[in-house]
């Protein structure tokens, strides 16, 4: 299962994502769960810091099945949007294909 933690500040801004785990949807190389969520999550942070001026820190490991992002200083409109757009994302995949394979929770940091 991906555990998926979704940081948000107290005015509900998302500030960041952590992802640890696969989804087991299916063999490797074959998980469409594994590979949306991937496909989702490394979009967000390039387009973030393609598209944006925003401060950012991460991490992911070479094999996969770990991803930290954090927005580190003042969230612009362009990135907030961005996080918006990857938490929908995530929900929608979680509700197409089960909890079980993507479990979502938030975090207030």
């Amino acid at each position: 299962m991906i555990q998926v933690t979704i940081l948000r500040d107290s005015e509900n801004i998302y500030r960041g994502i952590e992802l640890n785990g696969h989804a087991g949807y299916d063999e490797e190389g074959h998980d469409i769960v594994c590979a949306a969520v991937s496909a989702l999550t490394i979009n967000a942070v390039n387009s973030v810091e393609a598209f944006t001026d925003d401060v950012f820190s991460g991490e992911a490991a070479e094999d996969g099945g770990f991803l930290t992002f954090r927005l580190t200083e003042h969230v612009s409109t362009g990135s907030k949007l961005l996080m918006d757009s990857l938490v929908l994302g995530l929900q929608n995949i979680r509700d197409e294909y089960g909890a079980q394979y993507i479990n979502i929770r938030f975090k207030e940091v």
